[in-house]
């Protein structure tokens, strides 16, 4: 190998090392994020860092413009540390909703809003006896006698009928015998996954309202 041929190899060589340090420089300035807490993030020194911070959804106060979902967090262990603003530039899941505990990944912008990219939900499942509640069929055979009081109802979630909070169907409820008894669900609460699952078995608090049963309680029957 002559002299000519060894610098252009070194040279070679040394942009390849620099690349690829930039390459993984680039990727791990992306990809790794610092968690911090909700009074962490007010102090304003993460501005423009990639952090990941964990809060419970403040109740209504999500919003949706377009494709991003705007929501308040609160820190239930530290309840001077006041709220975040969370934009999420995403479709939100339909475990979504008031309370759920939300992990949000993004950077922070100068207003101390984290601008996020991630947003991971998560909801304890409740678990709830259906011995006294109505099968759907039933609650639908009382008709406007049960409308507007106070009654638990069990039945079956169907399979794609779910969406985010701040719908006006949150899902559908089928008779657990009868298919084709079916009522919409109206609930602005955090689900679990098992809960918010296709065909889970769940018992419901509430009243019916102009044909939709209006949740304040969503719990797997159990």
């Amino acid at each position: 190998m002559n002299s000519k041929t060894k610098r252009r190899l070194i040279v070679v060589t040394g942009i390849i090392i620099i690349v690829a340090a930039l390459v993984l420089a680039f990727v791990g300035s992306n990809s790794s994020a610092r968690t911090i807490s909700i009074a962490e993030a007010a102090t304003g020194n993460y501005v423009d860092q990639r952090v990941q911070v964990t809060g419970n959804v403040v109740d209504n106060s999500y919003t949706i413009n377009g494709n991003t979902l705007t929501f308040s967090i609160y820190d239930p262990d530290d309840s001077s540390a006041g709220q975040m603003v969370v934009d999420y530039d995403g479709s939100a899941s339909s475990t979504f909703g008031n309370g759920v505990t939300a992990i949000s990944t993004g950077r922070m912008n100068a207003d101390g809003h984290l601008v996020a990219s991630e947003l991971v939900t998560k909801c304890p499942s409740k678990y709830e006896s259906g011995t006294e509640a109505l099968e759907v069929s039933q609650l639908l055979g009382y008709g406007q006698e049960i409308e507007d009081k106070t009654v638990k109802v069990k039945g079956t979630v169907v399979a794609g009928s779910q969406n985010p909070a701040g719908s006006d169907v949150r899902f559908v409820l089928a008779d657990s015998s009868d298919s084709s008894q079916s009522v919409p669900v109206h609930f602005d609460g955090a689900l679990s996954d098992e809960t918010a699952a296709d065909d889970a078995s769940v018992v419901l608090t509430g009243n019916m309202t102009n044909g939709t049963f209006s949740a304040t309680d969503v719990s797997l029957e159990g």
